[in-house]
């Protein structure tokens, strides 16, 4: 028992981006609407409570996963607005920069050859 304590812990400490986070939720949006198409056969008062109890929680994750998505396309356009900034206002540290990742790129490119 403590050998899976021990896994969970681990498991739960690994990071875990924002992509494959999205992507896990989507999984679960799309695996719980698949659950509730295969369960429409089935009749009786608990499983209609069942089911729309799943319907409302499907239709919130949804929700909260559209607002999830704005949020970080909004956050996405700021740091593209502040870095085409930095840019016209820095002109000569950019191609500064582009000329030094340039070079490094190309070391690194050279070096891969060998």
């Amino acid at each position: 028992m403590s050998a899976t304590k021990a896994r969970k812990k681990s498991t739960m400490a690994d990071p875990v981006d924002a992509e494959q986070l999205y992507e896990h939720l989507q999984a679960v949006i799309r695996d719980s609407e698949a659950l509730l198409k295969a369960s429409a056969s089935y009749a009786g008062d608990k499983i209609d409570v069942a089911k729309a109890q799943a319907a409302e929680t499907l239709a919130n994750a949804k929700e909260r996963m559209a607002d999830v998505q704005e949020g970080l396309l909004d956050q996405g356009r700021e740091y593209v607005q502040k870095g085409d900034q930095y840019v016209r206002d820095n002109p000569w540290q950019s191609v500064g920069f582009a000329a030094l990742a340039g070079f490094v790129l190309g070391a690194l490119l050279l070096r891969s050859r060998d």
